[in-house]
């Protein structure tokens, strides 16, 4: 069994986007730097596209009792397709936060600081200046919009991939399904993943990160804006995954991948979260810093409903019928199964996997909501409560 699943891995992490790709109404040409209705846009990452927005909550039995998005949920083109295809800019992204201010998500699942197309030929808009026919890179579209829009602050998320993400957690989910729990192989000592975490790779995609922010910085220059205009506001990386202490499910035998979707041995789980999070995001924070950009640090926000953690469930253990009934979100998890190919069915992606929900995806809207501060950016650090606020979000402080 171990085998069959793992030779069925193939993950796909970095897919998503939030509110929409290009706005459907145009606004006046009275409208740019410092001018008219104001509007915040997200740049980055699965992480800020909306990957896995579809879904609050995970189940094994019915996928209707967490479907809070639909069909639709990813389509951002008029909502009939999407801008970019499998760039997942979700209907439940973050950068929607409402209240009189336009949100704009260009963000792209799978994007790194430079633009690439990936090995199934998905485009990946990178921020940066590209331009090929139709495709574009993030800080260029960035700049277009801006010239005749009021921008008045970017939330980004970027960085992750750069670091090999997805292939980590490829491997970390391979070595628990294809070694005995009498004899583990794990990920955290694989040359394949260490070889991300050295001292010249990290002082390399931290310039990168820097590099990204500055292609940000040019496109806001280039559109008209003084600094002073508009805010860069730059998001660390929440842990999806607690400590092996914390996992509700034994590592002995599959139940943890088969049934749970967070096949980690224990040490890979603790290492994940003491030392990959840790300086993913040290490097994040580095670059905001360096580039003069505020951080809205997210690391914990997830803490206490992390997949696989105790004290939250599968929908159908949760004693919840559904994702609508009242306590659904304090009882179920906030990020998305680990999927293989062989698991993944009906309505779901394999580059769903590991990626805030529905109620991670509000949960972050929040934070972002408090960031933009009425039109005064600020950062902070960003932590759940319980319940939901009127919008129909996780309460969420940011401090």
């Amino acid at each position: 069994m171990r085998r069959q699943l793992a030779c069925a891995l193939v993950i796909v992490l970095g897919g998503g986007a939030v509110v929409g790709g290009v706005p459907t109404v145009e606004t006046a040409h009275a409208d740019g730097p410092g001018v008219g209705a104001a509007w915040v846009v997200s740049v980055g990452d699965s992480y800020i596209s909306g990957e896995a927005g579809r879904w609050a909550g995970n189940s094994n039995n019915s996928s209707a009792s967490v479907d809070a998005g639909g069909a639709a949920a990813y389509f951002d083109n008029g909502g009939t397709s999407e801008t970019i295809p499998r760039c997942h800019r979700s209907t439940a992204a973050e950068i929607g936060i409402g209240g009189g201010v336009n949100s704009l998500n260009l963000a792209c699942s799978g994007a790194q600081t430079s633009t690439f197309t990936d090995s199934s030929g998905n485009f990946k808009p990178g921020l940066d200046f590209y331009a090929s026919g139709a495709n574009k890179g993030q800080a260029l579209m960035l700049q277009e919009f801006a010239a005749t829009h009021n921008v008045r602050m970017i939330q980004v998320s970027i960085g992750g991939n750069n670091f090999g993400f997805a292939g980590i957690v490829q491997q970390c989910v391979m070595d628990f399904l294809l070694s005995p729990s009498w004899w583990p192989n794990y990920c955290y000592d694989d040359g394949s993943v260490t070889a991300n975490f050295t001292a010249a790779n990290i002082t390399a995609q931290t310039n990168a990160i820097v590099g990204a922010i500055a292609n940000l910085r040019t496109a806001m220059a280039n559109a008209g804006y003084t600094t002073a205009q508009y805010s860069i506001v730059t998001q660390t990386y929440p842990s999806p995954l607690p400590p092996g202490a914390g996992i509700r499910y034994s590592q002995s035998g599959y139940t943890r991948q088969s049934t749970g979707g967070c096949g980690f041995w224990n040490k890979d789980a603790d290492w994940a979260n003491s030392t990959a999070l840790v300086k993913i995001n040290n490097a994040v924070k580095a670059a905001a810093t360096a580039s003069g950009a505020l951080v809205m640090d997210v690391a914990a926000a997830f803490n206490g409903r992390r997949l696989c953690e105790s004290g939250v469930n599968l929908m159908e253990n949760s004693g919840r019928a559904n994702w609508t009934v009242a306590g659904a979100s304090d009882a179920t998890e906030w990020i998305a199964q680990i999927r293989t190919v062989s698991t993944v069915f009906g309505p779901y992606y394999v580059q769903e996997s590991l990626h805030p929900n529905y109620w991670g995806e509000k949960a972050l809207r929040n934070c972002v909501r408090q960031a933009y501060n009425g039109g005064s950016p600020r950062g902070g650090t960003c932590t759940h409560g319980t319940g939901l606020n009127g919008n129909g979000e996780p309460n969420m402080t940011l401090a």
